[in-house]
């Protein structure tokens, strides 16, 4: 009886890519091309891949459309899908004078020692520490510290004051939401919740969909809760 014929398969030298012929149950062989020590098997059945790791996205509204976009995190920038407008997603920290007008989804921050004038500017969020002189529009938080200094207008979609440090505005602030950890001086008129920390005074009347005021918090004026008039 004939002896039964050996499965051979092609198998391809990793290193030269020299392909020769080899038994199907080999375990190993050398090219015999370049010398190199194959395992068979290793190379018919290569290792499995880790799976790549999925981008961390966020999502971002078209400054002009409105159109929402998922990004990667790590982006700098992006372009509109529906009206081609380019979307700037960079953080900027500003630490000395600056003249010019900002518009990005990423954070704004000015330093202690940052200035920025005759500026109007559009944020993500924004953290201010230093002086402003313009216009201000965060769609997110607008954190602000004691060494704030700000003339003109802004707008946020959520206010937070850090313990510890304090804020006062002539005028009536209307925000989104506000989260008092420090000290407020104004009249704060507030589409969403207004949290008042333990930590937290509030001088000055409120006008809030929700107000939450923790234990040790000290407040005084009036308030108005409920939907607020259009």
């Amino acid at each position: 009886m004939p002896a039964k014929k050996q499965v051979r398969l092609l198998v391809i030298c990793p290193r030269c890519g020299n392909q020769q012929s080899e038994p199907r149950a080999a375990i190993s062989t050398a090219c015999k091309q370049c010398g190199q020590y194959i395992r068979v098997q290793d190379v018919l059945k290569p290792p499995a891949r880790p799976p790549e790791r999925p981008k961390e996205l966020r999502k971002v509204a078209c400054f002009d459309c409105g159109t929402e976009l998922e990004v990667a995190v790590s982006a700098q920038s992006t372009m509109c899908k529906r009206c081609s407008t380019h979307i700037d997603l960079r953080d900027y920290h500003i630490s000395n004078a600056v003249s010019k007008n900002f518009k990005t989804k990423g954070q704004f921050v000015i330093e202690p020692k940052g200035y920025v004038f005759n500026t109007e500017a559009i944020a993500g969020d924004a953290v201010i520490k230093g002086k402003i002189l313009g216009k201000l529009a965060v769609e997110g938080s607008l954190t602000i510290y004691s060494t704030a200094d700000i003339k003109g207008s802004f707008k946020a979609g959520r206010l937070i004051i850090p313990a510890e440090n304090h804020f006062r505005w002539k005028e009536a602030i209307a925000v989104g939401a506000a989260d008092i950890a420090g000290e407020l001086a104004a009249h704060l008129c507030a589409d969403g919740i207004v949290v008042l920390r333990s930590t937290g005074r509030l001088f000055g009347d409120v006008e809030a969909k929700n107000l939450v005021v923790e234990e040790g918090a000290v407040m005084v004026g009036k308030a108005r809760i409920g939907a607020l008039k259009s």
